[in-house]
């Protein structure tokens, strides 16, 4: 019990850090303060956060329990197999932005969410998700 305790504390800390990670690096990509656009009440950026903080924690879900289900793995390779996954998420995140941002040429991803196009954020939010879906289901 004390074991799994343990792991439980150590996965959540990792989880939180790599999800906050990839919160940072994405708004580092896209051309809107995340943060003041957040004080300002810009729903659009919310969802697109909100796909962030959900995508990246079901990528690290999937990651943990790749882990417990294939082999007896110690927390540490654990962990280091749960941080290269989220970051293969992050990356798949931001690629994935653009690239449907590029192939979409009816509106521009970065000005409909300076605009705070709440409809821009929820499609950006299921493109996390989508995208969530996919690197997960290679994982497990």
């Amino acid at each position: 019990m004390l074991t799994v305790a343990i792991e439980t504390v150590v996965y959540l800390c990792i989880g939180l850090i790599m999800m906050m990670l990839g919160y940072w690096i994405i708004d580092l990509f896209i051309p809107v303060d995340f943060p003041q656009e957040i004080r300002e009440g810009n729903k659009a950026v919310g969802w697109v956060s909100a796909g962030i903080y959900a995508g990246l924690g079901f990528v690290i879900r999937s990651a943990i329990i790749s882990n417990v289900i294939t082999e007896a793995v110690e927390l540490l390779q654990g962990v280091i197999d749960t941080a290269i996954f989220a970051t293969i998420g992050i990356v798949a995140f931001v690629l994935a932005y653009f690239i449907v941002d590029l192939v979409n040429r009816k509106f521009n991803f970065n000005v409909a969410l300076k605009e705070k196009n709440e409809a821009a954020g929820i499609m950006v939010f299921g493109i996390f998700i989508g995208i969530a879906f996919i690197v997960s289901g290679v994982i497990q």
